[in-house]
């Protein structure tokens, strides 16, 4: 376990930026999948590498051990690191508890408030009469199907044919529950630090693979493409910020000049091959990351069963 317990803690620091290579060459679906099963998978294993660590160093003292009718010193020879790194596991799993709480309470309240909004409604259209162009896909409760929230300003920006446009990539979110995806970004971010940096990448693929899908419903790509420029322009010419949840996405949101230059690309090239010695070679890596993560942390895990088992036999058998 000395070694073992640590890697998962090392190990997403090698594989977030990895992992932002490998969907480089991936359809947005795909690459919003397999960025969030990583981001899950890494945050699963440094916690429990956390856990590991704060329940060997628990379990050195008498109340705890006795707990488990065992004596410390039948563990084994204590290591220097033993109880600093169970104070610093114990630290490092409050902040992150504390900060997952929060955020989750923050989502809620958000999304409360955003649905207790007035405005028009048609079908699952609410217009907002409000100054700021802004538009976003509100889900629903209890994964209903959700409501597209757009201001009055936001439609004078556009013309007909762009509105549908907009409409249909807000529309891909709800029904994609694309909100789900980025909330495990930011949630997970707040286990590891290292997933900080794919919270970027998702919300990105996310917005991609709305686009893709709003340009098969309306048939246009070009149409998409200065659908989703003009109302990124008439947001960003608004002096006030547009408002938005923060677990929500809107069509304006991420680096839109590379999203409408995918979309005014051929159809062919959106969806990039997966292919290249160089693209398979990062691939494995990534997946000996993971591999390397979930193994050293079952490892330390085992490792930490059997000194408990072997402290138990010594109890059952006496000094």
């Amino acid at each position: 376990m000395i070694f073992a317990v640590w890697l998962p803690l090392l190990v997403p620091f090698l594989a977030a930026p990895v992992a932002q290579r490998v969907t480089a060459r991936l359809s947005p679906r795909t690459a919003v999948w397999t960025l969030t099963v990583t981001t899950l998978a890494l945050a699963a294993c440094s916690t429990l590498a956390l856990g590991t660590l704060l329940i060997a160093g628990a379990l050195r003292l008498a109340p705890i051990a006795a707990l488990e009718d065992i004596q410390p010193h039948w563990l084994g020879a204590e290591s220097w690191w033993t109880a600093p790194a169970a104070i610093a596991a114990a630290v490092a799993l409050g902040a992150s508890a504390g900060t997952v709480a929060w955020r989750l309470v923050r989502h809620r309240r958000e999304l409360r408030e955003a649905r207790g909004e007035s405005g028009p409604t048609a079908g699952d259209l609410r217009v907002a009469p409000h100054d700021v162009p802004y538009a976003y896909a509100l889900p629903g409760r209890l994964g209903r199907g959700g409501t597209i929230v757009v201001s009055s300003a936001m439609l004078r920006a556009l013309p007909v044919a762009e509105r549908d446009a907009l409409f249909a990539h807000e529309r891909a979110h709800l029904r994609g529950r694309h909100h789900l995806f980025l909330s495990t970004a930011h949630l997970t971010a707040a286990v590891h630090p290292a997933l900080r940096a794919l919270r970027r990448p998702i919300a990105f693929h996310l917005e991609r693979w709305a686009d893709e899908s709003a340009a098969a419903t309306v048939g246009d790509r070009e149409l998409t493409a200065r659908a989703i420029g003009r109302a990124a322009l008439a947001a960003q010419d608004s002096r006030t910020r547009p408002r938005r949840p923060s677990p929500v996405l809107g069509a304006t949101s991420g680096p839109v000049p590379l999203r409408v230059r995918a979309l005014l690309s051929p159809a062919t090239d959106t969806r990039r091959t997966v292919a290249g010695r160089a693209w398979r070679a990062v691939a494995t890596a990534l997946l000996c990351c993971l591999a390397v993560s979930a193994g050293s942390a079952l490892h330390a895990v085992v490792d930490l069963h059997a000194d408990v088992e072997t402290a138990e036999i010594h109890q059952t058998s006496g000094p």
